[in-house]
């Protein structure tokens, strides 16, 4: 009798281990498959105005839109800039061009034979953005013009009302990206794939922004600043997240979580920084 307890308890024990075994399995399974079916984008909210760009997308808007702000130009320029970089090249870094203008380049399809710069100039997203904001400031007034209007100034385009389509993102975006909406960019992201470099943080940001007063603590990087800046730094870090391996921003009260996916959410962030926060390696 004691032979056949011991050998019931055996199954039992064995039965017990196999379904813990099954759920653990089960649990990573779903785990991995969730992870599969995130659908990886970037939502700029404004108002009644929302618009998805894809993470590529995000990260060459918020590149356009840093260098009005280290130009000191109205979020209205980086409207009609992101309005007219999504009808010419959907928002991304192209080395081709089309019929209607073969020698095409980059995010604005700037053409190297009517005076743009050079191939390689024009397939700098810093270079053409200050060459597209150097154009539109010369025209008089572009603030109070259609998007429309001011980006067929610029760009002298064969399809002028194309740019019309794209208003409603390009000021979504650039009301985020310039800080002037606090919260309002929010990107879905699956974990990040290698660690975050916070020396590279610094490096695209400043590249960005100019010289952003910072210090380094771990796998955070700390910047000073505050009101639009601090929001700008901040929504920039997000829509770069993808690339940059961040997982955590926090400014003024508010932070976004890549995990959480829950958007910006009230945390204990000081006013006057903005931390940035990368994923850490494994030892």
């Amino acid at each position: 009798m004691s032979r056949r307890r011991g050998l019931r308890r055996l199954l039992v024990l064995g039965l017990v281990l196999a379904l813990i075994a099954g759920g653990v399995y089960t649990a990573v399974a779903f785990i991995q498959r969730s992870e599969t079916l995130i659908a990886e984008k970037c939502t700029a909210a404004v108002g009644s105005r929302e618009a998805d760009l894809a993470t590529d997308q995000a990260a060459n808007a918020a590149l356009i839109t840093a260098v009005a702000v280290r130009r000191g130009l109205p979020p209205r320029a980086a409207s009609i800039a992101l309005a007219t970089a999504m009808q010419e090249s959907k928002l991304r870094n192209i080395e081709h061009g089309d019929q209607a203008g073969p020698d095409s380049r980059g995010l604005f399809q700037q053409r190297p034979s009517q005076g743009w710069g050079t191939e390689e100039q024009v397939m700098d997203p810093y270079y053409a953005s200050g060459a597209f904001y150097d154009a539109l400031v010369k025209i008089p007034d572009y603030e109070s013009l259609e998007i429309t209007a001011a980006a067929q100034q610029v760009q002298r385009s064969a399809y002028p009302q194309a740019y019309a389509q794209h208003e409603d993102m390009g000021r979504a975006f650039a009301s985020a990206l310039t800080g002037q909406s606090t919260g309002a960019l929010d990107c879905t992201l699956k974990s990040p794939e290698a660690p975050g470099d916070v020396q590279a943080v610094l490096g695209e940001l400043t590249a960005a922004f100019g010289n952003v007063p910072a210090t380094t603590d771990g796998t955070t990087l700390v910047l000073e600043a505050s009101g639009t800046q601090a929001w700008a730094v901040a929504q920039w870090a997000v829509a770069n997240a993808k690339s940059l391996s961040v997982t955590n921003v926090g400014v003024e009260g508010r932070s976004w979580d890549r995990a959480a996916s829950n958007g910006w959410q009230p945390s204990e962030s000081q006013s006057g920084l903005v931390t940035v926060t990368v994923a850490a390696g494994t030892s």
